[in-house]
């Protein structure tokens, strides 16, 4: 069985510090492309897909894997996967725990002219070229409930402590993203890190695929700016609030506030600014 790939690299370094060189160790944060594939059936053939190739840091690659597909309509639930595994099957040594393949239910329907887009995507900026909000508004995602979820301006404010606290590697690396999971109360249900933000919100989503429902009574937050395709990812998996310690985008603001879905950015030394629907945070 192929196993997991650390999320750290050992590397040594020359700093410069006060005047004076000095050799020491140091670890970076792992960056290796990984490939997402599919075996389906259509017209009563089994077929295999690439539909993803992204630069990712290792770890919980499978909830990348589920989340990326959640978030782009090709699967709606766990139960529409029968298995999810590291492809055995390689041909070079560098696919060696780089590939995974997600095999679906016979009666799930996918388009295969979509999958031929070939989705690539980098650590960066996500899915490039995947800039239409009506992208989004095609795949029949409802505006978010302005009921089910509120948080107090003070529990707000303490969170990218937290998140900071909880970020294991990137205490060890100082060069990842992270996207966490909070409660109404402020505490941490769930966090998930990543040289790429779009990659780390995908494990975030595919953490909880087996109860998605879960999602709409929790925020999330993230490290860095709010770009468009975050707040997507989000509003595909019903999340009422979502927040950044850094600036949000025109687009990100803009698709947030069509789906009713709380905007804030700016998340930190005990202030933000709230750019939608402020009613969800009192």
């Amino acid at each position: 069985m192929i196993q997991p790939k650390p999320p750290v690299f050992p590397s040594n370094i020359t700093k410069y510090k006060a005047g004076a060189f000095s050799s020491n160790p140091d670890l970076l944060a792992v960056e290796e492309p990984l490939e997402i594939q599919l075996n389906l059936i259509d017209d009563e053939e089994i077929v295999q897909k690439t539909v993803a190739i992204t630069m990712r840091t290792p770890g919980n690659d499978f909830e990348l894997a589920l989340g990326f597909l959640f978030g782009e309509g090709i699967i709606t639930s766990m139960q529409e996967v029968i298995r999810i595994r590291y492809c055995e099957s390689i041909k070079k040594p560098e696919e060696k725990g780089n590939v995974v393949k997600v095999t679906l239910r016979p009666h799930v329907k996918v388009n295969l002219q979509l999958l031929e887009r070939h989705f690539y995507t980098n650590s960066s900026c996500g899915v490039c070229g995947k800039t239409s909000i009506e992208a989004l508004e095609l795949s029949g995602c409802p505006i978010l409930s302005t009921d089910q979820f509120k948080i107090a301006s003070q529990v707000l404010t303490a969170l990218p402590d937290k998140l900071r606290e909880a970020q294991s590697i990137f205490q060890h690396t100082g060069g990842i993203h992270a996207a966490a999971l909070f409660d109404a109360e402020g505490k941490l249900v769930t966090v998930r890190e990543d040289v790429g933000r779009h990659n780390a919100m995908d494990k975030l989503i595919g953490s909880h695929m087996q109860a998605p429902e879960v999602m709409k009574q929790l925020m999330v937050l993230v490290s860095g700016r709010l770009s468009f395709e975050l707040v997507q990812k989000a509003i595909t998996a019903q999340i009422p609030l979502i927040a950044a310690v850094g600036a949000p985008s025109s687009l990100a603001v803009q698709l947030a506030s069509n789906y009713q879905m709380t905007l804030a950015g700016f998340l930190r030394n005990g202030q933000f600014n709230v750019y939608t629907v402020p009613e969800r945070i009192v």
